[in-house]
């Protein structure tokens, strides 16, 4: 049994196919190929299931698998104690983060973090939460940004700040005239969301029980056209702008993009004001401590909600 074989049953179980394995792998399909077949020789077991049209992975190849990954992830640890002194903030760390967060949040980071390790590349990505947890879990990325609740085995997550919802308004509605704003109130209202696949969708809904039972209700009564949906948050901001709606956004995304007064407007929700809880996760075998510190530190130090708090007054009395 080799660290290569490992590598190439981590990847096979990963793109499901021999051919895309081994262009990651950057070896020949048969090289790959006889490699794991080797390795199941081995271990007298099969780990995938081959048929002409698929390859799935066995059940206990599954926690094979699994025990590979933690073994190649445990490799790099050796590797960087094996080179005493080696700079852990000079190595590019791969960043992922929800969309609901990535847009708000990466302006304000990405200085904060250039200050901490001027040497240490970062690349971002943002996706679905179902596909952040896949790629942290196969080391494409090195730590996400989510919202929690995240469970995740072997998985460490640090909340990072608490974030209001706040709802937004063509400036000219009639519930601009109140000072906050009640889920009730909203639940009379044409309603834009996001989509169903959204996490930030279930995070409203969870923390507006009226809302769920206001959209029951239309739905039960024929009117499923009072609930609108929208596949972002930058796409439901300009649906309000155009008129067509209120909906409930994070307060960075509210403020995010600056229309005139006469546009939008802005209104807190009237206590318990609902809000998300942001954190940052990373895999416990990750072999760079200090990067994950760095990033955490400049998280914490780019003040994203007491910003977008300056930027609405009326959400910042209530927060």
């Amino acid at each position: 049994m080799t660290l290569t074989e490992l590598r190439y049953v981590v990847t096979l179980a990963r793109e499901r196919h021999f051919g895309r394995a081994a262009e990651r792998c950057h070896v020949s399909q048969p090289t790959l190929s006889v490699a794991v077949k080797k390795l199941e020789d081995e271990l007298g077991i099969p780990l995938f299931e081959r048929s002409k049209s698929s390859i799935r992975v066995t059940e206990t190849g599954q926690r094979i698998i699994e025990q590979a990954q933690r073994v190649l992830d445990q490799v790099g640890v050796i590797r960087d104690m094996a080179q005493d002194g080696k700079n852990q903030l000079n190595s590019p760390l791969k960043v992922g983060a929800i969309y609901t967060i990535g847009p708000y949040l990466f302006p304000h980071l990405l200085p904060e973090l250039r200050r901490a390790a001027p040497e240490m590349p970062l690349y971002i990505e943002e996706n679905y939460t179902a596909n952040l947890r896949q790629k942290l879990r196969h080391s494409e990325l090195d730590a996400i940004i989510v919202a929690l609740p995240f469970d995740e085995p072997e998985v460490v997550t640090l909340p990072l700040y608490d974030e209001p919802f706040v709802v937004l308004l063509p400036a000219d509605h009639p519930l601009t005239k109140k000072d906050q704003v009640t889920p009730e109130e909203m639940a009379k209202e044409q309603l834009l969301l996001l989509g169903p696949g959204h996490c930030f969708r279930d995070q409203v809904l969870e923390s507006c029980p009226p809302l769920v039972e206001a959209i029951t209700k239309r739905a039960d009564a024929g009117r499923p056209e009072l609930v609108t949906e929208g596949s972002s948050l930058e796409t439901i901001r300009h649906m309000v702008a155009s008129g067509l709606g209120i909906t409930v956004l994070p307060l960075s995304a509210a403020t995010a993009m600056k229309y005139q007064e006469d546009i939008l407007a802005v209104r807190p929700f009237a206590a318990p004001v609902p809000f998300r809880t942001v954190a940052l996760a990373w895999r416990v075998t990750f072999p760079r401590p200090k990067a994950i510190d760095v990033l955490s530190l400049a998280a914490s130090q780019c003040r994203v909600i007491e910003k977008a708090r300056d930027d609405t007054p009326a959400a910042a009395e209530s927060a």
